[in-house]
């Protein structure tokens, strides 16, 4: 894990609070953490807990990642994995079998580029990859179709 980088996050916070228009008390309050705690972590003297954290990235409409990289509590490579498959999940025009066909390619060229799959990724994902996509999108059921030999 990265050493924590507080100055550099309570300088971030700082503006991102101004930029909402809020007082420390006014952010301190919507977060559910005292007045004293959030100046402390402003001016980088102290260590807000990922719980803290998310509940500051609440408060301010900002996400929680970001913070977290800011923290130093998460890479910003994870983070960027982490919104590309919330966005994935969270894209309502697309089925759940899409969502997971989707993400497992997007597993597999993430492998395939030389980054290691998360703890839970299915095994073969590399496969889907290369599996044909039917007309509505999902990936088409190979299972009963002959495959053709390429020479």
């Amino acid at each position: 894990m990265a050493s924590l980088n507080v100055g550099n996050l309570g300088e971030y916070l700082r503006e991102q609070r101004r930029t909402a228009q809020l007082s420390l008390r006014q952010l301190a309050d919507a977060a559910g953490v005292s007045n004293p705690y959030l100046s402390q972590i402003e001016r980088g003297l102290r260590k807000p807990s990922a719980e803290v954290l998310q509940q500051v990235a609440k408060a301010l409409r900002i996400s929680a990642e970001t913070l977290y990289v800011r923290a130093g509590i998460l890479d910003e490579r994870e983070r960027e994995e982490l919104e590309t498959r919330a966005v994935i999940l969270a894209d309502p025009s697309i089925n759940e079998r899409q969502k997971s066909v989707l993400l497992q390619i997007y597993a597999s060229f993430r492998k395939e580029n030389g980054f290691e799959d998360e703890p839970g990724d299915e095994e073969g994902s590399a496969s889907v990859a290369d599996a044909p996509l039917s007309d509505d999108g999902s990936a088409a059921d190979t299972a009963s179709k002959p495959s053709k030999p390429s020479h």
